[in-house]
C-alpha cells in the first residue's frame, strides 16, 4: 500500500501527488516528557481546531530529558556505565517511555497532524549552556537514529529534525551526520532538516549536507534578528535552492530579550510579524511558539507566566492559521519574493515586505502605514482589483481599485502598533 508522503517542489512542500503543504508548526519540545496521555489528546485536539499541521517535539528532551522521568516515571534509556546508553532504550513492558512516544504519533495522526521530531535536544552530544549529559559519539548515534527511524517509518506523519539548538564544530557534525546516515538507512521516505541555534540558519552548518530536504532558522526571542527575520530568509535562498522556513522566531509570551524584568512579553502581534515577513520572503511555511507551551509549564513563574492550557488559546495561536489560509487561497508554488514592487520602505518593525504570484500580490504593512507601489508586474491588466486583509481576524475590506501600470499610493485602513495589513492585489483582465 503506497503511503502518501511529502516531498520539496521548488521552494515548496507538496504532497507526492502534487498537492500544496503548508508547513505551519508548533514548538512543544517538551511533549513526550511532560505530558501525559490525557494532556496529550486535549493538546493535540486545540492544535487541529486551530489550523496547525506540524508539531516540533524530542525525543530526549531539553529539562533533562534522559535523567529526569516522563509523566509515567519511565527514562528514554537504559543506563550502562553511569551514562544513559542510546543504544539501549525503555522498552519494558508496560507504558514504556517509547510506548508514550507512540501514543503521541497515532494521537497526531488521527487529528491530521505531523510530528516533526528531534531525536535528541543538542545538549546530548554539545553540552554547551545545557544539563546534558552528553552521550552520544558516531557510533551511537548512527545506531540511534537507524532504530528510532526503523520505529517510525511507516507512519504517514512523521518529519526528522536534527540538531536542537547548538551550534556545529567538526565533532558535532560528525554525530550529525552519522545520526543522518542512521535514519536515512531505516527510512528513505520522511524528510528530514535541522534545528539551529539562536541567530543562525542550517544553511550556517549543513549547506552541503545532502540529507537536508529543507532548511530552517531560529531567528529567535532577542533583537538580534526579530525585525529582520526575513532577511534572515533571504540569507538562506541565497545559499540553498531547497526549501526553508524559520522553525523558532519569536515566541508568544516570551519575555523580550531573555529579560523577564522588562515586563514586556512578545505577544501575538510581534508573533504575526514575523510570520508574515517570513512567508511573503519565500519560506515553505512558518512554526508558531509560545513559551509556556514548548516547556509545558503547570507552575508559572515570571519567567513562564501563564500554563501551558492557558497559553493553548493565547490570541497568537488562534490567529495563525489565517497566514496558511491566506497561502493556500490562490495559486500556491507561483509566489515569490517581489520586494521591487514596493516605492516605499520603513525601518525596524515598521519594515514592508511583498510577494507576488500568477496573477495576484501580497503586500505586508505590520503598522499600518502608507505606502507607495509599483504595479507594472501586471502588464496587460485591463485594472487591478486591490483587498486589505486583516491578519488577526482574517476580516476582509475592499479598497478602490487601481491602475496597472505606475505608481499607486495605498493607506491601510488602521495604523499603529498590532494595526497590520496584507494589502492583496488581483489582476482583472
Amino acid at each position: 500500500m503506497h503511503m502518501r508522503t511529502l516531498k520539496a517542489q521548488g521552494r515548496y512542500l507538496a504532497w507526492d501527488d502534487g498537492t500544496p503543504f503548508f508547513y505551519l508548526g508548533d514548538t512543544a519540545w517538551e511533549l513526550f516528557h511532560r505530558l501525559n496521555r490525557e494532556e496529550m489528546d486535549h493538546y493535540f485536539a486545540e492544535r487541529a481546531r486551530q489550523g496547525f499541521t506540524a508539531v516540533q517535539a524530542v525525543a530526549l528532551a531539553e529539562f533533562e530529558g534522559v535523567t529526569v522521568p516522563n509523566a509515567y516515571g519511565r527514562l528514554p534509556l537504559h543506563f550502562a556505565n553511569g551514562l544513559p546508553d542510546p543504544t539501549n532504550p525503555d522498552l519494558d513492558a508496560g507504558y514504556s517511555y517509547w510506548d508514550h512516544v507512540d501514543y503521541a504519533v497515532e494521537a497526531a495522526a488521527q487529528r491530521g497532524l505531523f510530528l516533526v521530531i528531534l531525536p535528541t535536544w543538542g545538549d546530548k552530544f554539545h553540552l554547551c549552556w545545557g544539563k546534558g549529559p552528553e552521550i552520544f559519539d558516531e557510533a551511537n548515534a548512527y545506531a540511534y537514529g537507524k532504530w528510532i527511524a526503523a520505529r517510525y517509518r511507516d507512519k504517514w506523519n512523521i518529519l526528522w529534525m536534527l540538531g536542537g539548538d547548538r551550534p556545529l564544530e567538526p565533532k558535532h557534525r560528525a554525530i550529525v551526520d552519522a545520526m543522518a546516515a542512521g535514519i536515512r538507512e531505516a527510512d528513505a521516505n520522511h524528510l528530514i532538516t535541522f534545528h539551529p541555534p539562536g541567530a543562525k540558519d542550517s544553511t550556517d552548518f549543513l549547506a552541503d549536507a545532502p540529507y537536508i530536504d529543507f532548511h530552517t532558522a531560529q531567528t529567535g526571542h532577542g533583537v538580534e534578528q526579530c525585525y529582520r527575520s526575513d532577511e534572515v530568509m533571504a540569507k538562506m535562498a541565497a545559499a540553498t535552492e531547497k526549501p526553508y522556513l524559520d522553525s523558532e522566531p519569536r515566541y508568544e509570551d516570551h519575555p523580550a530579550c531573555f529579560n523577564d524584568r522588562i515586563g514586556y512579553f512578545w505577544n501575538a502581534q510581534d508573533v504575526r510579524q514575523n510570520a508574515y515577513w517570513d512567508v511573503l520572503a519565500g519560506a515553505c511555511g512558518h512554526t508558531y511558539g509560545n513559551h509556556c507551551i514548548w516547556s509545558m509549564t503547570k507552575q508559572p513563574t515570571s519567567y513562564f507566566p501563564c500554563t501551558w492550557r492557558e497559553a493553548l488559546v493565547h490570541p497568537g495561536a488562534e490567529q495563525i492559521h489565517h497566514l496558511k489560509d491566506l497561502r493556500l487561497s490562490r495559486d500556491y508554488f507561483s509566489l515569490r519574493p517581489a520586494p521591487e514592487l514596493l516605492q516605499t520602505q520603513y525601518p525596524g518593525m515598521g519594515h514592508l515586505a511583498a510577494a507576488q504570484g500568477e496573477e495576484y500580490a501580497y503586500l505586508y504593512s505590520p503598522m499600518g502605514a502608507p505606502f507607495a507601489a509599483k504595479l507594472d508586474a501586471f502588464p496587460g491588466a485591463k485594472q487591478v482589483r486591490a483587498l486589505w486583509f486583516d491578519p488577526a481576524r482574517a476580516r476582509r475590506r475592499s479598497s478602490p481599485s487601481c491602475r496597472p501600470e505606475g505608481s499607486n499610493f495605498f493607506v491601510p485602513p488602521t495604523q499603529g502598533k498590532g494595526c497590520d495589513w496584507v494589502l492583496i492585489l488581483e489582476a482583472v483582465r
